[in-house]
């Protein structure tokens, strides 16, 4: 059929059937990698912005960020980051989150999302069921402290080389990552990881990249757990993709659209929803590292944002603040999970 992205199929035949479920619905979704699709804007629209904070004039175009991207991968190759590998991220929004992401996903890796509320026996377990091999960290969340945490599940840190753990409790744990420029025992920080990555010849990088299929899982994320222990769920770059996408279209989004996320990466709405969203339509996205009324507002109202997403109580104190009536909101959609109740139109 040649079908492209500007065809447009007519369905008049019963979906619980093949020939609708599949033949039909299956033929109009998205088969690319994500990461394919990183490489394919950072070709097509390079100069366009992908991703933003607003709150500190923080910007990349699509060959910017792709640019970060392959560094970081190279800095994963190099401390032994490959194929089917486990990645946790356990971080705010912070910039290099979306980095991590697609640095996995180039390499074939699998990034695995860590909830930022975990507690000790949390993470712990976490770690030890997904097998994880490298752990993302920033300094904390609220009351927690990632940094001591982490030294906590793992003693052998402060009494060994980075890239030389050797855990008892955690064997398959090699190294960790503290996202940013602090140093720790024990831990790579951004910059050296950036900086060990630059021994990675090009053919190492594109060797890994070429053997990325779409069907490969590419992300695990933690699921229930209220009456028993969270399960992982495998998701693949062809599952994320076409939820993203699919969202995407329902929302009418082009690629001058810009997306405002301020709900947490470490959460399906957050990676994908709003992440494989802004993929799949080359659209911008402009992030809010930790939830902030007023940060939300002012970056909507700067960036000229089309769209935002949060939960009832985020909304409700944004319309609640009292400077909203400051801001110019040209808002043409918003996503959230819940009833926003009677006083919100």
């Amino acid at each position: 059929m040649k079908f492209t992205t500007e065809d447009k199929l007519c369905c008049c035949v019963p979906l619980f059937h093949c020939f609708g479920v599949v033949l039909a619905t299956m033929n109009c979704l998205t088969h690319g990698c994500t990461q394919v699709m990183v490489e394919y804007w950072a070709e097509e629209r390079p100069d366009k912005e992908y991703m933003v904070y607003s709150d500190r004039n923080l910007r990349f175009t699509w060959k910017q960020f792709n640019k970060r991207v392959d560094d970081m991968a190279r800095g994963l190759i190099s401390i032994g980051v490959t194929r089917g590998t486990h990645v946790g991220i356990w971080a705010a929004n912070v910039p290099d989150w979306l980095t991590l992401l697609y640095a996995c996903a180039k390499i074939g890796a699998v990034y695995v999302t860590v909830n930022t509320n975990y507690k000790q026996s949390e993470l712990e377990y976490l770690c030890k069921d997904s097998d994880m091999h490298t752990l993302c960290i920033i300094n904390g969340e609220k009351d927690s402290d990632f940094v001591q945490m982490t030294y906590a599940m793992l003693p052998e840190l402060k009494d060994c080389e980075r890239g030389h753990l050797k855990s008892e409790r955690f064997p398959y744990m090699k190294n960790v990552i503290y996202v940013g420029q602090e140093k720790h025992r024990g831990m790579y920080n951004t910059s050296e990881l950036l900086l060990v990555g630059n021994n990675i010849d090009d053919w190492q990088l594109n060797k890994l990249k070429s053997q990325v299929n779409c069907h490969d899982v590419v992300n695990m994320q933690y699921t229930s757990g209220t009456t028993g222990f969270p399960k992982g769920v495998t998701l693949s770059h062809h599952n994320i993709a076409n939820n993203g996408f699919l969202t995407g279209e329902h929302m009418k989004f082009t690629t001058e659209d810009k997306l405002c996320c301020c709900v947490p990466l470490f959460h399906c709405f957050g990676v994908v929803l709003a992440t494989m969203n802004c993929l799949t339509h080359g659209c911008t996205q402009v992030m809010v590292e930790r939830f902030d009324p007023l940060v939300v507002l002012a970056s909507i109202h700067k960036e000229c944002c089309t769209a935002v997403y949060g939960v009832p109580t985020m909304f409700i104190a944004e319309l609640n603040h009292p400077m909203f009536d400051m801001f110019v909101i040209g808002i043409d959609g918003y996503i959230y999970g819940s009833y926003l109740g009677t006083g919100v139109k």
